[in-house]
């Protein structure tokens, strides 16, 4: 996925900027970046970070940064930030997002205006944020260079930008997919897509980009230079899965909507057992709001040993994801043995990892291992975020056993509703894989209910296949599987 941070201090931005990037880690675990505008210029580090946490990485950098004003990221595309000389000057760029059209982009250019790109050996290809910086590059100005990034990119991309001489931009994606969140305090601003960043670091928040909105921050604030647009589509697996607890998007906190969540699952989906647990940690949230609703006690039978052990879904090998979340989760026989137990979980992708668990619970002596899944069944791959380390929708669990109920031809949108004979045929199929003695999924109107905005500005495109109430014709969003 990834994520990004800049800061704007009256005084030096370095250490707001080291730990405001540090709270992104959850996105991503692949590469870090951060770069200063010191009074020499630019300097950057650049680290990869799949085996050691960011702040262990950045320890030496930090010391040695200098500046009032600069960008970081956690990046799961190319390695950034990149430094750019270009005709509007020498920049800092970083951007997150999915450039669904890069390879088209790169041709344009290419016979548009001659553009060369390097290959980058680190990421194995040319980056996204290259491609947008070109993009930038071909206007007359950085501001019309941002609107054209708006009109150009298909997928997302949100935006930081700071200048040779300390001009510090920065821009939502066009549908707003992503949040893009502004923290002041006294003499300082700070920019990022987790709001999770301010409490620590003294930062209130005090205004969040609306979709394709472009700024100009000092330490005193912002100034809109490009106004939000009135189509928004903020990815609702914000609220279920990779968003952090604290954070809070368009006003409504992760945590809150996720016990709220809960409490949906538990009124449409009630059992009887002896206790419920989450899957940690995304689905803690969700069961905290499950137990309280069905007056089933919490109690966790997995723990999850947090010193090392990241997020099961960052690695792109299948076989690592596997490890990391057997290695990860650790039982504790004394609640599981001889027990019904209820555990909810953010979504069932590949359905490996849940096997694995459900298998682990039977070997400890669960009697019943009942699931609660806080979304709908996942039918399609995401075509705006670069959240999924899916290289195909047939890696989606649903997808295969569709497949084998009905062969490669199956009319997918039938198993959208969860009232239909094909939702709860394929859902049972599912069970059974699984080795569940019960699985129930969120209902998509309880899901929009518990995360509290109008369906309108939710995307919820890999549970429906398309976002019906946005008009851009060329975008994935409207073109049906």
């Amino acid at each position: 996925m990834g994520g990004f941070c800049g800061v704007y201090s009256k005084d030096s931005c370095v250490a707001d900027l080291f730990y405001g990037t540090d709270y992104h880690s959850h996105l991503g675990t692949h590469r870090g970046g951060m770069s200063v505008l010191s009074p020499t210029g630019f300097k950057r580090a650049i680290h990869d970070i799949a085996n050691a946490p960011f702040r262990t990485k950045f320890q030496d950098d930090f010391s040695h940064f200098e500046g009032r004003v600069g960008l970081g990221v956690i990046s799961d595309t190319d390695p950034q930030p990149l430094v750019i000389s270009s005709p509007l000057g020498v920049y800092a760029i970083v951007a997150v997002g999915l450039v669904t059209n890069q390879k088209e982009l790169m041709e344009e250019l290419w016979q548009t205006q001659r553009v060369c790109f390097d290959y980058s050996t680190t990421s194995g290809g040319v980056g996204p944020t290259a491609v947008v910086s070109r993009l930038i590059n071909s206007q007359p100005s950085f501001v019309e260079g941002f609107k054209y990034v708006q009109e150009k990119v298909k997928g997302s991309c949100s935006i930081l930008l700071v200048t040779e001489h300390g001009e510090f931009y920065a821009m939502r994606d066009k549908y707003g997919r992503t949040p893009v969140i502004l923290g002041k305090k006294k003499d300082a601003v700070m920019v990022t897509q987790e709001s999770c960043c301010f409490p620590n670091l003294r930062y209130l928040s005090y205004k969040e980009l609306g979709p394709g909105e472009l700024v100009k921050i000092t330490p005193d604030g912002a100034e809109t230079l490009l106004p939000p647009g009135d189509e928004m589509a903020i990815c609702s697996f914000l609220w279920v899965y990779y968003g952090y607890p604290v954070s809070s998007y368009e006003g409504r906190n992760v945590e809150e909507s996720r016990y709220e969540s809960g409490r949906f699952l538990a009124k449409r989906a009630p059992v009887d057992a002896d206790s419920v647990g989450g899957i940690p940690d995304s689905g803690v949230g969700h069961a905290l709001g499950f137990s309280h609703e069905s007056g089933l006690p919490y109690k966790r039978a997995f723990v999850k040993y947090t010193p090392t052990w990241s997020r099961s879904f960052m690695p792109p090998d299948q076989k690592q994801r596997e490890h990391i979340a057997r290695m990860k989760l650790i039982p504790v026989p004394e609640l599981i043995r001889g027990k019904r137990l209820v555990f909810c979980d953010d979504s069932i992708v590949r359905g490996t990892q849940l096997r694995q668990q459900a298998n682990a619970l039977y070997e400890d002596g669960a009697k019943e291992v009942h699931m609660r899944i806080a979304c709908p069944p996942l039918l399609y791959g995401c075509e705006f975020l670069n959240f999924s380390r899916s290289k195909s929708v047939m890696d989606l669990a649903t997808r295969r056993w569709i497949q084998e109920l009905e062969g490669p031809d199956a009319d997918i949108e039938k198993y959208q509703d969860p009232d239909g004979e094909p939702y709860k045929t394929m859902v049972d199929r599912i069970r059974q894989r699984l080795g569940l003695t019960s699985l129930a999924y969120q209902r998509l109107d309880d899901l929009i209910a518990a995360i509290g905005l109008p369906r309108e500005k939710l995307c919820t495109y890999c549970w429906t296949g398309k976002d019906v109430s946005k008009k851009c014709a060329s975008c994935p969003c409207h073109q049906t599987n």
